[in-house]
């Protein structure tokens, strides 16, 4: 999960949001297309609503779609047409005509490549001014904050971010020295990735292991920063922390998610019960990162324009 902070000013209805998916429906690739990405149903019922909004929550969904040809088949092939030129011509390629074969054999390979399907589920809570992804990656989540500000006119989104950097506070819980030193609604469990800042970037990951060790400690106090930290709240759930306050891996302990049923209000259910445990958990981690960083907004220009200027 990453979080984003929502602008205090923007504001806008559930129609509102809804007419502006709309219009960017997921369309699959056509045959000579390489990427499509739009919304769709997060319910995935056909012709269903693009939001959903549940318990005063509104979900929404972006599928992406990919089709790619093989480099090693492109690089093939067109080194087979390069020799033939060469066979004919008495003459080689230059670089430019040698890109243009190869641009011309991934357009002909198109559309016989599969296409490859991912989804990134989006959660709005406007009370809390805030918009989450399950985006395993930046790369996802930035596919989505284009896809949103692209639809959304002025759309302000910035990531959260807390006074005391993730990072930081990764490497203050593994040197602590007791439970006490720890924030309150978090354990440490037993993974974690550190890695060196030198040159070498030398890396050591625990799997399966007690954390709460000079070993442990000892590579911290020789600069091995903490990139992930497995974590545990309250007893409900456990996840990854990185460096960059993503959550990975997130997972519900047994018995937790037990009162979602099997019928056509599980997606509900799950919603509510997922949006009820990761708001709580979101709000815990921000404190124990010591609090939400706020920036100062920027000075507005006076109406009658700088006090050096010729045109005051």
């Amino acid at each position: 999960m990453m979080a984003y902070r929502i602008g205090a000013d923007w504001t806008v209805t559930l129609t509102q949001l809804e007419e502006a998916l709309n219009r960017y429906r997921f369309v699959e690739c056509s045959p000579s297309q390489d990427k499509s990405v739009g919304w769709t149903e997060p319910r995935g019922q056909a012709h269903g609503p693009l939001v959903e909004s549940i318990g005063g929550h509104w979900i929404l969904k972006l599928q992406i779609e990919t089709k790619a040809v093989p480099g090693s088949v492109v690089r093939r092939k067109a080194d087979d047409r390069i020799q033939e030129i060469e066979a004919t011509t008495g003459r080689k390629p230059g670089k430019k005509e040698s890109s243009e074969i190869r641009e011309d054999i991934v357009h002909a390979l198109l559309p016989l490549a599969f296409a490859k399907q991912s989804s990134v589920m989006v959660w709005f809570d406007m009370d809390a001014r805030l918009m989450m992804t399950d985006a395993a990656s930046q790369g996802k989540s930035d596919e989505v904050i284009t896809a949103l500000v692209r639809v959304l006119e002025g759309l302000p989104l910035t990531l959260l971010q807390t006074t005391t950097s993730p990072q930081a506070a990764m490497s203050q819980w593994l040197l602590a020295q007791s439970d006490g030193e720890l924030p309150p609604a978090f354990s440490v469990e037993r993974e974690c990735v550190l890695k060196s800042g030198s040159e070498d970037q030398a890396m050591v990951k625990f799997t399966r292991h007690l954390l709460a060790t000079d070993e442990v400690r000892k590579h911290v106090l020789e600069g091995k920063l903490p990139t992930q930290l497995a974590l545990s709240w309250e007893g409900k759930a456990s996840f990854s922390l990185t460096e960059t306050g993503v959550l990975k891996k997130v997972a519900y302990f047994d018995g937790v998610m037990d009162a979602t049923g099997d019928n056509e209000d599980k997606f509900d259910a799950d919603v509510i019960l997922s949006t009820g445990m990761l708001g709580p958990l979101l709000t815990d981690l921000v404190d124990a990162l010591g609090g939400e960083m706020h920036f100062a907004a920027a000075p507005q220009p006076s109406p009658e324009g700088p006090k050096d200027s010729p045109f005051a």
